[in-house]
């Protein structure tokens, strides 16, 4: 009996530690972080701007839990970005800090990009010492991306600032785009007509039916639920948990990502489109 139970306990430490072992690749097999075809661009010369959120919190600021930009949402195009020779900067609503939710950090979520992200001392501080969005020229760039994370949730959709430099930019025809909750940058934008930018336009972000699953209904804004209400065509797709999920939309110049999964995916489709302009 004794040997018995040793050989089952073998089999479950050894199926355990290859579960843990394979825990990453096993996600990604899933849908979170799949992989994603992608292309080398030599950019040189251009410039992005990617914007991220300056809040820290979940709930309370006096005792929530930890929160800002989930790190892949912002990693992953900014290396897709420097990688295809581009000058990258990045900005906030109030320039200086911008923190990061600390889980998507961590193993095993971290992807290639976060842990590229945490020994790169330059990039760390282009983050710690952001710019402040309404100090900013949008003309000096070729294309804009707005990252997510529940901090933006906060702060990106009620930044007046933000949304005159996102309706200067889309006056200029500069490409924009976004991912997850950054579309939330959008909704204080306007056409050239004054209409509200999302009007009529096919758009995607984070759905409610992953903020529900989330437990995340406390935050104020929700994209798909802010981007129907100004009458966007909302567009996405779904899984068994829509963490899992991924989707891409185009509509012009604007190019928007379902959720952290969709990162990579939409920032090469920024830049496929940036290098046919050239």
């Amino acid at each position: 009996m004794r040997k018995k139970f040793i050989i089952a306990a073998g089999i479950v430490l050894g199926s355990v530690a290859l579960i843990l072992l394979f825990l990453t690749q096993i996600l990604s097999a899933i849908g979170f972080h799949p992989h994603y075809e992608r292309q080398d661009f030599d950019l040189a010369g251009k410039r992005a701007l990617i914007i991220a959120t300056n809040h820290g919190t979940l709930g309370d600021p006096a005792d929530g839990v930890a929160t800002g930009v989930y790190g892949s949402e912002l990693t992953i195009p900014y290396y897709e970005f420097s990688d295809a020779g581009m000058t990258v900067d990045v900005a906030s609503p109030s320039g200086g800090k911008i923190p990061f939710e600390p889980v998507g950090l961590r193993w095993p979520l971290a992807t290639p990009a976060d842990h590229r992200y945490l020994d790169d001392e330059e990039a760390q501080n282009k983050t710690a010492n952001s710019l402040r969005i309404g100090e900013i020229d949008v003309s000096d760039y070729d294309l804009i991306f707005m990252s997510g994370g529940w901090g933006a949730a906060y702060d990106l959709g009620v930044s007046p600032e933000l949304g005159e430099k996102i309706t200067q930019a889309h006056a200029e025809d500069i490409l924009l785009g976004s991912v997850c909750h950054g579309a939330l940058g959008f909704l204080m934008a306007k056409d050239v007509d004054g209409s509200p930018l999302v009007e009529g336009r096919t758009m995607t972000g984070v759905t409610d039916k992953q903020v529900e699953e989330l437990g995340i209904g406390i935050t104020p804004q929700h994209p798909e639920r802010e981007l129907r209400a100004q009458g966007a065509n909302f567009v996405s797709s779904t899984a068994f948990r829509d963490f899992f999920a991924t989707y891409v939309a185009v509509d012009g110049n604007i190019v928007t990502g379902q959720n952290q999964n969709s990162s990579g995916e939409t920032a090469q489709k920024l830049l496929a489109m940036l290098a046919e302009r050239n």
